[in-house]
């Protein structure tokens, strides 16, 4: 199972987009394509940046229930997680996940109104690779 969770880890390290699926407000799933997570703690958390007004954000905050995907095309492999997501306006965690190139999307830098931080845990896992799928928890 180690193994599994290190080639997961080693897909998601070199993806820059990954995708994040939401339940909307009629029950249907949603799913939106993000920049790569700017800060991650192995395979439990997940910090991603996006603006308060997206309609993800209020759907996150309907229900917190999320997945994450990452996908490797050129090897036909991915990494799918299930588990919560928390919307964070704090002024540390913001500052912590900032980068200079938010300015493009920010211009009003960390504090700007706009800016928000998007908080996934993980509670399980699967690795698919080679024609097979390995289920893990997190």
């Amino acid at each position: 199972m180690e193994e599994v969770r290190n080639m997961a880890e080693t897909l998601i390290e070199n993806q820059g987009v990954c995708f994040l699926s939401a339940v909307d407000q009629e029950g249907y799933p949603s799913t939106k394509a993000m920049l790569a997570p700017r800060l991650r703690e192995g395979l439990q958390v997940f910090y991603l940046s996006t603006n308060t007004t997206s309609d993800k954000v209020g759907q996150y905050r309907s229900n917190t229930k999320a997945c994450l995907y990452f996908c490797d095309s050129k090897y036909y492999r991915g990494v799918t997680l299930q588990g919560r997501i928390e919307v964070l306006e704090d002024k540390e965690i913001k500052r912590m996940v900032w980068n200079k190139g938010n300015t493009m999307f920010y211009p009003g830098g960390e504090d700007d109104p706009s800016y928000c931080i998007l908080k996934f845990t993980s509670k399980s896992g699967r690795y698919y690779s080679n024609f097979q799928s390995c289920d893990f928890i997190v």
